[in-house]
């Protein structure tokens, strides 16, 4: 497998060797020893798998008290993935990357405990799966909205779908004042 860094130290690009042929393809999609030679040492705890339609857009979620290091992939379609770093001690806090995960490219992204995630649908359908390090809980959720102008992402949509409770996610400024 080959690794990417990114902008933001230890968000990683992860590229699996894929064995293809007229008869389709193979690809290790995890392997614990290889894994943890590049970092991602944290024991799975529970695996999810979202279908979404093009448009809409899922976060920006993150896990308050008990943060969620998230492998995350796609396996049908395409999304435009991103994660932001939200820790105000963090040299890089307020800076995000943005990448197009796909069933084209096989590229997995590794989202550490206690940043925040988002992604939108790029494709007519997206299938997204994520190996998750701690449990979700409900009570434990916090969340960005999705097109705060301190952060400026560029969603490659304009008016995605968004969930009630997307919808009325607090602003970065706001986030960061409650976790200082």
């Amino acid at each position: 497998m080959k690794v990417i860094e990114t902008s933001i130290p230890d968000v990683l690009i992860i590229e699996p060797k894929v064995f293809g042929d007229e008869r389709g393809f193979f690809l290790e999609s995890f392997q614990a020893e290889r894994y943890r030679t590049i970092g991602i040492d944290l024991p799975f705890v529970q695996d999810n798998h979202s279908r979404s339609r093009r448009g809409v857009l899922r976060g920006l979620h993150f896990q308050c008290k008990r943060p969620q290091g998230k492998l995350v992939s796609v396996t049908r379609g395409a999304v435009y993935d991103v994660v932001v770093d939200i820790n105000p001690e963090s040299p890089s806090c307020g800076k995000f990357v943005g990448v197009e995960l796909s069933d084209q490219n096989h590229w997995q992204l590794w989202v550490p405990p206690g940043y925040a995630h988002g992604f939108c649908v790029i494709s007519d359908t997206a299938d997204f799966l994520y190996k998750c390090t701690d449990f979700y809980s409900p009570e434990d959720e916090g969340a960005i909205l999705w097109n705060d102008t301190t952060l400026r992402i560029p969603w490659p949509i304009e008016n995605p779908c968004l969930s009630m409770k997307d919808l009325s996610n607090p602003t970065f400024l706001e986030v960061l004042g409650s976790r200082e």
